[in-house]
């Protein structure tokens, strides 16, 4: 296919590309617009974007009348929101073609913030239907009512899930930024397939009020970035209490600054017991802990504590299965226009089978097997043993030692930090040397729940250490 030729204004960051719309230097309207003509350019390769917000344009031009003073901190951003974000005026499907009539009048907290602080959403972006928790062998990005999301490296490429069109489309310049959503992996897993910048933050600090969920005990939303920079700023911005988020009231929001590493630096774990990593992200590793000694830190390799007990994969989702039903049936009960419990959902998969259930529902019926509460023994053993086995007997050991933060090949962990309810962040980081359209490997960062700001600091030194502040990320070649 032929490229449209980048623009300037896509090669800026969100804080580059803020501090020009508060100048003047550029208009809101001609930022969304610029981004609207690639979107409407790659989006029938990429399928990345599942809705286009048709009043996107004037939204920028409205903001463009608003003087200095009123300007916010993402004046004329513009931002796709993952499709199991409730965005008014736009259908929240979370990917099934079930849920295409369903359009909240009502913005998600995290939504609101960001259109107060002067973003423009531009849409909603495609997604693994029911985030990743509707089926064995579905693949990353497929969605009955979106399509299969290609990467934008290339389509042998996996997406990686279930944010997967947030990932996809920060890559391809759909977006300046997007927000995506994880309860294992499905923030850093699409962004780090994506090789862009994504972040889990600590459980409860941003509200999860107006999110299709799986797992109270898990979820949470994050932003999907070019720059680490950017995931600070966004953080900022969608960070705070909701009256209706029990977590979200109970997690202090930190001073969100990155903050820069003294001379003595910090200690960081380096894991080395993980198995089966790529040659890619074992590589990634190694430019990364160069990156950290320039840096100041003083690394220690270490193992996970509990990995012999965890296992290979450490992935356990007995803990999803029980949380899902009684989760995902009190934010269907507020639907209009659709199922209204994951029974209907079942049925009305089994009713339109032919588009709905190309891929089976195995994890759907097994969670309606369930009680839905914290009633069963089981489900009360699971999230203890999560517990145990992340916490006390894993990082907790490991912070207690007196390291700042862990680092893992890949997005090797993110499974574990997610178990936790601790922060985890993806960082692409490859050779400076490395051809162009080489889809970079990287790291995930894991560090103690509230420490999302030193999290951030610390993959910004990474950054700067190995690359640059957008990690080398460098235009996706598209086939």
């Amino acid at each position: 296919m032929t490229l449209p030729l980048p623009d300037p204004i896509l090669d800026l960051d969100v804080t580059d590309l803020v501090s020009a719309t508060r100048r003047g230097d550029l208009t809101c309207g001609e930022v969304t617009r610029t981004y609207l003509e690639r979107l409407e350019a790659l989006n029938p390769q990429l399928r990345a974007v599942i809705t286009v917000h048709p009043h996107a344009s004037a939204v920028a031009d409205a903001l463009d009348a608003l003087t200095p003073e009123e300007r916010g901190p993402l004046h004329g951003c513009p931002v796709l929101i993952k499709d199991n974000i409730d965005v008014a005026g736009l259908p929240t499907t979370a990917g099934s073609a079930l849920m295409a009539a369903h359009v909240p009048t009502v913005d998600a907290p995290l939504v609101a913030r960001l259109r107060a602080a002067g973003a423009v959403v531009l849409g909603k972006a495609n997604m693994t239907e029911w985030a990743n928790f509707m089926t064995l062998g579905m693949p990353n990005g497929y969605s009955s009512h979106g399509g299969q999301t290609v990467n934008a490296w290339g389509a042998e490429h996996d997406t990686g899930g279930s944010s997967s069109g947030s990932g996809v489309a920060v890559a391809a310049r759909l977006c300046a930024a997007a927000v995506g959503t994880e309860t294992s992996g499905s923030v850093v897993s699409p962004a780090h397939q994506s090789g862009v910048v994504g972040l889990k933050p600590t459980l409860g600090l941003i509200p999860r009020t107006g999110i299709v969920p799986i797992s109270h005990s898990q979820d949470t939303a994050g932003p999907i970035t070019r720059s680490v920079r950017d995931a600070l700023l966004l953080l900022g911005v969608m960070a705070g209490p909701d009256e209706r988020d029990e977590a979200s009231r109970r997690v202090p929001v930190p001073e969100l600054t990155l903050a820069p590493m003294t001379g003595d630096g910090a200690r960081i774990g380096v894991i080395t017991d993980e198995p089966g990593v790529s040659e890619a992200n074992a590589a990634s590793l190694r430019l990364a802990r160069a990156a950290l000694e320039r840096a100041g830190a003083t690394l220690h390799d270490v193992a996970f504590p509990s990995r012999a007990e965890l296992g290979a994969s450490g992935v356990m989702l007995e803990v999803l299965e029980y949380e899902f039903k009684g989760d995902l049936n009190a934010y269907l009960s507020g639907v209009t226009d659709g199922p209204h419990s994951l029974a209907d959902v079942i049925a009305g998969n089994h009713d339109a089978a032919d588009r709905c259930l190309k891929y089976g529902q195995t994890f759907l019926n097994a969670a309606q097997g369930t009680r839905g509460d914290a009633s069963e023994e089981g489900y009360r053993h699971a999230r203890a043993r999560d517990l145990r086995l992340t916490r006390e007997q894993g990082f907790d050991l490991l912070f207690a030692g007196g390291l700042d933060a862990v680092v893992f090949p890949g997005i090797h962990g993110c499974g574990l930090a997610a178990k936790a309810g601790y922060p985890s962040l993806t960082l692409p980081v490859h050779a400076p040397d490395a051809p162009a359209g080489t889809r970079p490997g990287g790291v995930l960062l894991v560090a103690p729940a509230g420490t999302d700001a030193a999290l951030l600091s610390l993959a910004a030194h990474v950054a700067a250490h190995s690359g640059g502040e957008l990690g080398g990320v460098r235009f996706p070649v598209l086939d």
